[in-house]
């Protein structure tokens, strides 16, 4: 395309002065003699006058139109590429730039000082598989076809192949898709990564894995889980958090150079159970108690294969187009099982900050994450967003951003690029989340939470619990009997939606169901 300006230049200053232009051409032509050009590239010919000013005018207009396509590729804004990392059981108040102080996370807190930390933002369940499910689909989890945990031997089932993920919708876009790390939508072969638009994966499929051996050991039979391209491969003695990092490091070194767009998924098994960490990030937090130490530790080694990626963006000149984007999957884990010595009381080792409620609750803690996301090429650095959001929204933003319709998708989440561009407002009217007998709608600052459960296994916490996050945050006061008549609307308006969830789950999901897959 160099050449073809060359020539519109030569062109135009032909018609400027016929005689200057290189010595390519000379005004014999006005004299009606024949003449030869040297210069274009063509063999020594002898032309009439006639020929040439027909050829030239010719020229003209293919070279011209040449040079306006060049120019309009060249003010085209390049596809950008997308970084998607996210982690499992991490706290609302785990982060630094959440306000933690006790633990050390400079790589994501810098990330988040490079575009905008998002301080109201949900994950569209309070545990791993449904929340999985909607930042992949871009669906609440009824829609998606995943609404509770799902199985991790070989046989379980997950996410169903008839629904689009972002990978999926992204390929014919022209992007490279990988996956690096856990995966917890299915392990029986349909319903593997591969099946899901993924050109390429390397991780784990069922929920949880010893972080050493590799082997999930819940739920029945030890199973030895981690695989390279749906191949089994054994890397025993490897972190696997550091593993997730080198390998996401090494695709990018291999994809970048190509200049193609891409999309690079990085779900962290972190700091999900079982509670390992290297002595190297045990050392860095001597002070603390345990359960806090192997938290802070966990979290170091996820914030260092962050770091990782984003050194390898920059190395190849790609950082300034990649979009990318950071939330953990639900509220801390207080689950016994996090303890390493047969302790049998709730575990305290994450925190939800200020925030009521933990995973599995649809109180705050459970559902509001700690998330972020930074494009420097489009989204100003140094925001703090206080308009909610969900990971649902991942999908649609990611998708038209890579300049395709959302509209073309059956899609629950809103494209929340506006938000993070142009400070509008969410694009949700309201939110909703449900979660065995709880269900919850966010609108507005108004919260109202159905069977709201803050202990596993007890009786809910209250049949109706109103909040206004503005002034509390934290759901410490229940405003439904001050205010009764906004309590029976929004609790209208919760069983309304989940009335229809249970609707589609029984018409659409439920005749497809197998045993493995926990939907039921």
């Amino acid at each position: 395309m160099a050449g073809a300006h060359q020539c519109l230049r030569r062109l135009k200053a032909w018609r400027k002065n016929p005689v200057s232009v290189g010595g390519a051409l000379w005004s014999a032509a006005e004299a009606g003699h024949t003449m030869f050009v040297p210069d274009l590239d063509v063999p020594r010919t002898r032309f009439s006058r006639r020929d040439l000013l027909r050829g030239l005018a010719g020229l003209s207009l293919a070279v011209e139109a040449a040079g306006a396509a060049n120019a309009q590729e060249e003010t085209m804004p390049e596809r950008p590429s997308f970084v998607l990392f996210y982690t499992d059981d991490q706290g609302y108040g785990d982060l630094g730039c959440m306000g933690a102080v006790d633990l050390s996370t400079p790589h994501l807190d810098s990330l988040a000082a490079s575009g905008a930390l998002l301080r109201q933002w949900y994950s569209n369940s309070p545990v791993c598989s449904p929340s999985r499910a909607s930042v992949l689909t871009g669906r609440y989890p009824f829609h998606a076809g995943v609404r509770s945990i799902l199985g991790g031997h070989r046989q379980a089932t997950g996410l169903p192949p008839t629904v689009p993920t972002i990978a999926e919708a992204l390929k014919p876009l022209g992007y490279h898709t990988a996956m690096v790390g856990k995966w917890h939508l299915g392990v029986a072969e349909e319903f593997r990564p591969h099946h899901h638009g993924f050109d390429e994966w390397y991780g784990f499929l069922a929920g949880c894995i010893d972080y050493y051996s590799h082997i999930f050991y819940w739920g029945g039979q030890p199973v030895h889980d981690l695989w390279d391209n749906n191949r089994e491969v054994w890397d025993n003695g490897r972190y696997f958090t550091d593993v997730v990092g080198e390998r996401a490091v090494g695709y990018i070194d291999r994809v970048a150079p190509t200049g193609d767009p891409f999309f690079l998924y990085v779900p962290f098994s972190a700091p999900h159970y079982p509670m390992h960490a290297p002595a190297r990030y045990l050392d860095r937090f001597p002070g603390l108690p345990w359960e806090r130490r192997i938290m802070a530790a966990m979290l170091a080694a996820v914030d260092d294969a962050v770091g990782a990626v984003l050194a390898a963006l920059e190395r190849h000149g790609r950082r300034g187009n990649t979009f990318v984007y950071f939330q953990s999957d639900n509220g801390p884990s207080r689950e016994s099982r996090n303890w390493l010595d047969d302790t049998m009381t709730p575990y305290h080792g994450g925190t939800a900050g200020a925030l009521r409620g933990h995973k599995f609750s649809l109180f705050e803690g459970g559902i509001r994450v700690p998330a972020l996301c930074s494009w420097p090429a489009r989204i100003p650095a140094g925001q703090v967003i206080e308009q909610p959001g969900a990971a649902m929204d991942v999908f649609p933003t990611f998708l038209r951003a890579a300049g395709g319709d959302p509209a073309a998708y059956k899609l629950d989440g809103r494209d929340f690029l506006p938000l993070v561009t142009d400070g509008a407002a969410s694009a949700h009217e309201a939110l909703f989340l449900e979660m065995d007998q709880q269900t919850a709608v966010r609108r507005g600052p108004w919260k109202l939470v159905l069977n709201g459960q803050l202990v596993e296994d007890e009786p809910p916490a209250a049949e109706v619990h109103l909040a206004n996050l503005e002034d509390d945050p934290g759901e410490r006061t229940n405003l439904a009997e001050r205010l009764p008549e906004l309590a029976a609307e929004l609790r209208q308006q919760a069983l309304q939606w989940r009335e229809g969830v249970e609707a589609h789950w029984r018409s659409t999901w439920q005749p497809m169901a197998r045993p493995a897959t926990g939907h039921g």
